[in-house]
């Protein structure tokens, strides 16, 4: 093959890892949206209170480190479910920059009628236990590989966060 030719099949569409993830995740979380809407829940909102349901209260902090959002992604999500009575924000009596996120009692009943979605979504996507838990380790692995490699630039640029 000339180089020509395996410059273009290198960059093409099909052949980009990025844009299989990219497109995958697009497809996925259009799948949840009519789970969701019956939730009263955008993606994003359902994730926070993913965490919520499982840790029962967080740090915004937390939830930026759980999510990979930053906190002016997060801001806006939260204050959305704040004024839909799902959580309640206080900041800390020992320092008020950091801001707690707790579930209210309409946000832990919500838990009831979530627990449905990842089951329903499984049916929908046609994936069995075995492929489903194959691809979720694969998917785990290729993050934390990415995020360890991220944070080993960081270092030997010299930044700190």
């Amino acid at each position: 093959m000339r180089d020509a030719e395996r410059g273009r099949s290198l960059l093409a569409l099909d052949n980009q890892l990025c844009f299989a993830l990219y497109a995958a995740s697009r497809a996925v979380t259009a799948r949840y949206r009519p789970l969701l809407d019956k939730l009263g829940l955008t993606y994003p909102q359902y994730l926070v209170m993913l965490v919520l349901w499982e840790e029962g209260s967080a740090t915004v902090s937390r939830l930026g480190r759980r999510l990979r959002l930053d906190s002016g992604t997060l801001s806006p999500l939260i204050r959305r479910l704040e004024t839909a009575g799902l959580v309640v924000r206080r900041r800390g009596r020992q320092d008020e920059r950091v801001v707690e996120v707790r579930l209210t009692p309409a946000g832990r009943g919500l838990r009831r009628r979530a627990q449905r979605v990842p089951e329903r979504l499984r049916a929908e996507l046609d994936l069995d236990h075995p492929t489903a838990a194959r691809l979720l380790t694969e998917l785990h692995e290729l993050t934390d590989t990415l995020t360890d490699a991220d944070e080993l630039c960081t270092i030997e640029s010299g930044t700190f966060d």
